[in-house]
């Protein structure tokens, strides 16, 4: 039973790390809005 505790409070401290990043990543980071352009070919725009 002690074996099954640690595996459970190992994987309860690896996700709470996974969502500490992620909550920091969110918090944190603010992208930059830009332009974006794609070009299409000719044939596509004629059928």
């Amino acid at each position: 039973m002690p074996s099954l505790f640690r595996f459970l409070v190992t994987i309860g401290f690896l996700v709470g790390i996974v969502y500490a990043t992620m909550f920091a990543l969110v918090t944190f980071v603010d992208p930059e809005p830009r332009e974006i352009s794609v070009r299409v070919p000719a044939d596509r725009l004629q059928p």
